[in-house]
């Protein structure tokens, strides 16, 4: 067997245990083509195409925009402020099948909500340019172009490579459950995982660097995305009235100039 397909089968073992791990499916955990599941650090990347989350707090609007006047940065750090701080608990009984099935259509009380297709499709859509669509569907992608916040690259997608493209939970499972979600009802975690507010499609194998570390922890790559990043955990923290750890503030914080 090849050396290159040697590496991706032991990729693929380590992906399944890391999506295990983090609550991930595995449309949501990625390695690269060298079975790595980490970002280049300290990448600037390029633009974005979508919406600053100043402008948009329901996140029903496209992807996300760099922060970058003095002003929006003194906003920004006004939301980030607002967030409580608290210990981060254990994982003992975290289950991804606790936020439900992924990408159900019927968490009630979040934005695109039974509308008929799945959530992983609703924000492709909401952030993606080019669509195409199956045929005879008015639902499932076939194929698009993702201008990814993350790292700043364009990214060609078709369905037929799926994982090339991840729907990221800003504020991960693992993460919500160490931090108050695990005395939740059922309803209220299904609403956060399948909330557009707290979900982004980006490269894939960056998505699989993140885990379900916070922001002191991990950063996307383009420096320019990092408040913006900042903020949008933030919003999803306020809007759930779930902590964050105190370095995580702290980091979000630096981000924006703080």
């Amino acid at each position: 067997m090849p050396a290159h397909r040697t590496a991706l089968s032991a990729a693929a073992l380590a992906t399944a245990a890391l999506f295990a791990l983090t609550g991930c499916s595995p449309e949501d955990v990625g390695v690269d083509s060298k079975g790595t599941a980490s970002a280049s650090a300290g990448s600037d990347g390029g633009g974005s195409s979508g919406v600053s989350p100043l402008e948009n707090p329901d996140g029903t609007k496209r992807g996300l925009a760099p922060i970058g006047s003095p002003r929006d940065k003194a906003a920004a750090r006004k939301v980030i402020d607002k967030v409580r701080t608290a210990g981060r608990g254990p994982r003992t009984g975290f289950e991804r099948g606790k936020f439900g099935y992924a990408w159900m259509d019927t968490a009630d009380g979040v934005p695109l909500a039974r509308n008929g297709c799945d959530t992983r499709n609703d924000v492709l859509a909401r952030d993606g340019e080019d669509l195409r669509r199956r045929s005879g569907s008015d639902c499932v992608l076939a194929s698009m172009e993702l201008n990814d916040p993350y790292t700043g690259r364009t990214i060609e997608w078709r369905k037929q490579q799926a994982i090339k493209v991840q729907i990221d939970h800003v504020m991960p499972l693992s993460y919500d459950w160490q931090m108050g979600a695990a005395r939740w009802n059922e309803a209220k975690r299904k609403q956060i995982a399948n909330d557009p507010l707290n979900l982004i499609p980006v490269d894939g194998p960056t998505n699989g660097s993140k885990s379900d570390s916070g922001p002191a922890a991990w950063l996307p790559p383009s420096k320019r995305i990092r408040c913006s990043y900042s903020v949008r955990f933030a919003q999803v923290s306020l809007k759930y009235d779930l902590p964050v750890t105190a370095p995580d503030k702290r980091m979000m914080l630096t981000q924006c100039g703080g």
